[in-house]
């Protein structure tokens, strides 16, 4: 594992550069357990990140740490440490927040984004007000530990949990449940985007309107919520490898 400006990277095979980011509870490195990365590095050099603030990288406390100019420099910062002007990149969850990040902050960087699970219209609290009404709680009630709670079931999360500052995660969660959409300037933006999310997943169909009303490629994962979408490796590589192939 590398460090750049407090963020942990790992860089694998041979080809044009491919950034993979994955959601706020993982790392870089669970790209590959989940067997995208394998499928990725014939082609491409697949340069894995941990997101701001987890893994290997620094953990800032400070909400304002996360903004979403800071998560694109994060990701340029590792551009710049291997040598590449621009990358394809692709993100899942937070990592699709990030892609949009640096869509808007740093465009000239990216050949092409692939956005998986996040809405660019209304970001965290598409999902989020369901999930509280759902639980029968009321819609002011604090959210951190209803969603970390749910993030700790799965044995892989729990162990990331385990091994990160739990100020700078609930200081990393702050920030971008609170941006507000970013679809009004993502939709101007000329980065070539694919977007997906699974048919259950509540970010399914404010993602798959922004895509209709700007002409961008969207996706649908059949029968897969937030979490089952990203298991689904085979489904959505065999519609990610053709939009990446055309874009390089």
């Amino acid at each position: 594992m590398r460090t750049t400006s407090g963020i942990g990277f790992d860089v694998s095979g041979q080809g044009p550069p491919l950034v993979l980011h994955p959601g706020m509870y993982q790392l870089g490195e669970h790209w590959t357990r989940s067997g995208y990365t394998s499928r990725l590095t014939d082609g491409h050099t697949v340069i894995t990140v941990d997101p701001l603030g987890v893994g290997s990288g620094a953990a800032p406390r400070d909400p304002a740490a996360y903004s979403l100019a800071r998560r694109a420099e994060s990701v340029t910062a590792v551009l710049d440490e291997v040598g590449a002007d621009e990358a394809a990149f692709w993100g899942y969850s937070l990592g699709a927040l990030t892609g949009y990040a640096v869509a808007l902050h740093a465009p000239e960087r990216l050949t092409c984004l692939v956005a998986g699970a996040f809405d660019p219209i209304g970001g965290f609290r598409t999902a989020m007000e369901p999930m509280l009404a759902d639980l029968g709680l009321p819609a002011d009630v604090d959210p951190y530990p209803v969603v970390e709670s749910a993030a700790a079931a799965s044995p892989v999360v729990a162990a990331v949990l385990d091994g990160s500052d739990r100020v700078a995660l609930r200081a990393n969660f702050d920030a971008f449940s609170a941006e507000p959409g970013v679809h009004a300037e993502l939709a101007d933006s000329d980065v070539p985007m694919l977007m997906h999310a699974g048919d259950a997943d509540p970010w399914h169909d404010p993602m798959r309107n922004f895509a209709a009303r700007t002409g961008t490629p969207f996706f649908t994962v059949p029968d897969a919520d937030h979490v089952g979408c990203w298991r689904r490796p085979d489904d959505v590589l065999a519609r990610v490898l053709p939009f990446l192939a055309d874009q390089a």
